[in-house]
């Protein structure tokens, strides 16, 4: 709450201080894709995967060309909405409540704002699907998104069934039937918003999140699935594969390059607008990636894949188009990040940020502009399930040539034993092919301090570190709240898995609580569990959803969670979670 009086005081000295409204302000548009590896374009040397707009993109733009992101998805996003470490931000994983970010943390938008911009986003979020925070309480005007992590997934409304074509989204909050390919309408409302601003003479942030190529992929562009079923996808498989395993992999590879190439004709679609609307050379555009591919397939001179931390499951494109100021070509190599791109933007807008906010990342603008010569800097990227980080699980620390790692895999929540280190220097080694940690042992040790004091550092950030946030309920700005599997505590997504959802209720009243689930053949018992009592109901064989009205809540921290439950012929229970609760004040 202290930042958020910061910000409004921050915000109110930014207006008063009319230079900083300045009519050449850049419009920004950040662009990322999801699961789309640093090899998935014409431009990283893949000859399959047709990208013609990014490639062109890629030749007008200035780049960095050693650009890291987090090994998976949230935590890229937490980093680069805020310019810090995701582990300053609460936002540790991906699901079961860990990809909900700290709502005192201050975004991109929210400076951005502060400064006189008009803030949009357009598709995928993924730092929490409730109140206070979604994307319009963290600065952003004009909201187009999917919940949770994707479609198809636990914050799905359930008669979305999955759809990718006709997708239900959320339109500021509020849910919205739309029509096409869910790409396609993302693009067109950040096209729309675009526009608006634009009329209105006001400097805008775009920011489009495709959750394509993410899977599932059973709903893809039809006709650009055709065309690839008709190329060598078996080409960009990397590793050993069966028959059977390699024809079900070239299936799914033809669909996701269906959806790459899909993004980039919206790429074209997107400069097409820019240039009807003459702004585009003043319009500063990022394309990036936010982890490696998600598949094992070409990834360049890389090694790795989405969740690793070798090179090809943390390497991302990163180029900048922006005719008015950045040299077209122009390529620097210095280490850079996604922490980075809220401090460059900034320096881009010309826009003051905080001191309080104590970002990790630097401006790499004045390296672009040929301004700044003296970058040393080490990075650290570190992803894997469970509850809190554990010092040394799957990390990778780089410092100038020299990259550290620890493979212990993504899906475990702690490994065995001492940490194997590897050691590579990646100058002459980019696939991560030959460990110089035995032969090396003293760049072994000066990475581990390294990677010891930020480790220490990033995990005393604030009082009780890696405690999730919570689930506000009762709010007049959000007064319904619908929880998921995607935000429950202690289960899976699996369906017969239960959980509990850790919330702030902020008065004493009544709500109406709404259980959707899946029916059932036999009856069931529904309990309602709340911090001082418990709620019951009959399910009838079939039912897939009950409403209990005027259900008393106390105000405060506490836990909630919904089970149906039966007895086996043994006399033991069957315990199951449901698919959606919906919590409304009652009237």
């Amino acid at each position: 709450m202290f930042n958020r009086l910061l910000l409004i005081v921050f915000a109110i000295s930014c207006l008063l201080d009319m230079d900083l409204i300045a009519a050449d302000r850049p419009n920004v548009i950040l662009i990322i894709t999801d699961d789309q590896g640093y090899g998935d374009f014409g431009a990283t040397g893949n000859d399959i995967i047709e990208t013609p707009n990014l490639d062109e993109l890629a030749s007008r733009s200035a780049s960095m060309s050693t650009f890291y992101v987090s090994p998976v998805c949230s935590p890229t996003r937490a980093c680069l909405m805020t310019g810090r470490y995701n582990y300053r931000t609460r936002c540790i994983d991906t699901f079961v409540g860990r990809s909900m970010m700290e709502p005192n943390e201050i975004t991109i938008a929210e400076v951005l704002a502060a400064n006189g911009y008009r803030n949009g986003l357009f598709g995928k979020w993924h730092l929490g699907d409730c109140y206070p925070m979604r994307p319009q309480d963290q600065g952003f005007h004009e909201v187009l998104m999917h919940k949770g992590g994707g479609l198809g997934q636990p914050s799905d409304p359930r008669e979305n069934n999955r759809r990718y074509t006709d997708p239900i989204l959320f339109h500021n909050g509020e849910q919205v039937n739309t029509k096409g390919y869910c790409t396609d309408v993302y693009f067109d409302a950040a096209l729309s918003f675009i526009e608006t601003e634009v009329s209105n003479g006001n400097s805008f942030f775009t920011y489009i999140a495709t959750n394509a190529p993410h899977g599932p992929f059973h709903d893809v562009p039809e006709d650009l699935l055709a065309h690839y079923q008709q190329k060598d996808m078996g080409s960009l498989i990397v590793g050993k594969r069966n028959e059977q395993q390699r024809k079900a992999e070239v299936d799914r590879l033809a669909r996701i390059a269906a959806m790459i190439t899909n993004v980039d004709q919206n790429v074209g679609r997107l400069f097409a607008k820019l240039d009807e609307l003459d702004v585009r050379d003043n319009t500063l555009v990022i394309f990036i990636d936010d982890n490696g591919p998600n598949t094992r397939r070409y990834v360049g001179d890389f090694r790795g894949n989405k969740s690793m931390v070798y090179d090809g499951g943390v390497r991302s494109p990163c180029w900048l188009h922006w005719p008015n100021r950045l040299q077209a070509g122009v390529v620097r190599d210095e280490l850079s990040a996604h922490i980075d791109l809220l401090p460059t933007i900034a320096d881009a807008c010309n826009v003051r940020v905080p001191r309080w906010l104590k970002l990790d990342g630097q401006s790499f603008l004045p390296l672009l502009e040929g301004k700044r010569r003296n970058w040393n800097r080490h990075l650290v990227l570190q992803a894997h399930r469970g509850n809190e980080p554990v010092r040394y699980h799957n990390f990778m620390l780089r410092h100038g040539d020299w990259k550290l790692l620890h493979s212990s895999g993504f899906g475990n929540t702690s490994f065995d034993g001492k940490p194997q280190f590897q050691l590579y220097d990646v100058s002459n080694d980019p696939t991560e092919l030959n460990n110089l940690a035995s032969t090396h042992p003293e760049q072994v040790a000066r990475l581990q301090r390294l990677y010891d004091q930020w480790f220490d550092d990033v995990s005393t950030t604030r009082e009780d570190n890696y405690a999730p946030p919570r689930i506000v309920i009762g709010s007049d700005v959000a007064p319904e709240t619908v929880l998921s599997r995607q935000d429950w505590r202690d289960g899976t997504w699996a369906p017969n898995s239960s959980g509990y959802w850790e919330v702030n209720v902020v008065e004493n009243r009544s709500y109406d609580i709404e259980v959707v689930f899946n029916p059932a053949e036999q009856d069931e018992t529904l309990e309602i569990r709340l911090e001082t009592k418990t709620v019951k109901a009959n399910i009838s064989a079939g039912d897939d959803r009950a409403l209990i009205r005027g259900v008393p809540m106390e105000n405060g921290p506490q836990k909630i969670s919904a089970v149906l439950l039966h007895l086996l012929k043994d006399e033991s229970e069957k315990i199951r979670g449901p698919y959606q609760v919906i919590i409304r004040p009652h009237l």
